[in-house]
């Protein structure tokens, strides 16, 4: 997985990522957007998602409620901006028990063909604190590895 944190242009606090995976974009877009697929692989190590809804078009919403090891549930929700399988996937993301330091951020996946796998980039941001950016790159970093771990145990 490769990294590059903000934007040169802006100065704004924004997130990229990129990982390879072994699968094709068709079979990657699927486990982005299916909440059954969804629920296999997203949030940080230790936590999971009881509950998935979306209506996967432009302008549709989604919340996922996710539950931490230990604690109380909490949700994220957020509208999708742009909606182009296998290719890309643009929505807003927010909590909606926001601490202080939070705000609404836009996450961009676009998906490209390498070989018979899939190249993955993330951008996410802006960001109003490096913190709040720290906290999304773990749980970015985490998620996508158990994405990739998922593709693995099928093979």
């Amino acid at each position: 997985m490769t990294e590059e944190t903000g934007n040169a242009e802006t100065g704004a606090l924004v997130l990229n990522l990129e990982c390879l995976l072994a699968a094709p974009p068709e079979g990657i877009f699927r486990m982005l957007t299916e909440p059954s697929e969804l629920a296999q692989w997203w949030g940080p190590h230790g936590f999971t998602i009881p509950a998935v809804e979306l209506n996967l078009t432009e302008g549709g919403r989604y919340r996922f409620r996710m539950a931490p090891p230990d604690g109380e549930p909490f949700h994220l929700s957020g509208e999708f901006l742009e909606v182009d399988p296998p290719w890309r996937l643009v929505y807003t993301f927010e909590w909606e028990e926001p601490t202080p330091d939070d705000r609404k951020t836009v996450v961009d996946l676009s998906l490209q063909a390498a070989g018979s796998g899939t190249r993955l980039a993330l951008s996410q941001g802006p960001f109003l604190t490096d913190e709040r950016l720290a906290l999304h790159r773990g749980g970015w970093t985490e998620s996508f590895e158990k994405l990739q771990a998922v593709l693995e145990s099928r093979g």
